[in-house]
This record gives C-alpha cells, structure tokens and sequence, in this order.
C-alpha cells in the first residue's frame, strides 16, 4: 500500500470552495480503486494550509489512477474548478508506505 499525502497552500477567502473540490477528490478517488482518508482544513492558526491523504494498493495502482484521472470528465471538471477559482496557491505532494502492528 502507498499513500498520497497533499499540503496545499489555498486562498483562505476560497475555503468554501476549496471544501467543496475537496468532496469532489473524496468521491473521484474512492470511485477510481483509491482509500480517501479525507482532507483536513484550516481551523486555528495558519489559515492558508489544508492537508488530504488518499491510498493505493501500490504505486502503480496509483500511476494507474493518475493516467485514468487525466481522461475522466469528473476529475477534469474538479481540475477546471480549481483552476477557474485558483483556490490551490501551491501544494506539495509526498508518498508514504503505512506500518501496521
């Protein structure tokens, strides 16, 4: 298993909207054989910073993903949306393997 994890930078005056582009991912990415762990938004102290995580069998189910998302019209209306109301500044993305007991 490989998990995604996302650090956006958003425009704190678009956090509405960047919740809603983020309900959007939860379902696209559960729909297409990820783990949608779910996003966390800014509540107290920096107000430009939210976090997502999401899952894949392995990295290739994710490489798999991401080729299908770039044909998909769901997850090409999500992208627009973003891009329409630049409501991501930046985001970083990193891979993590999790340790269970």
């Amino acid at each position: 298993m490989i998990t995604c994890h996302l650090r956006y930078v958003i425009d704190p005056t678009q956090l509405k909207t960047f919740e809603h582009y983020g309900k959007l991912w939860i379902a696209l990415v559960n729909r297409l054989g990820g783990i949608h762990h779910g996003y966390l938004l800014p509540s107290e102290g920096a107000n430009n910073i939210a976090l997502a995580s999401f899952s894949f069998p392995s990295l290739a189910a994710y490489e798999a993903y991401r080729i299908r998302s770039q044909t998909d019209p769901e997850c090409q209306a999500a992208f627009k949306l973003a891009d329409d109301t630049r409501c991501i500044l930046s985001y970083e993305r990193s891979f993590f393997r999790p340790v269970f007991e």
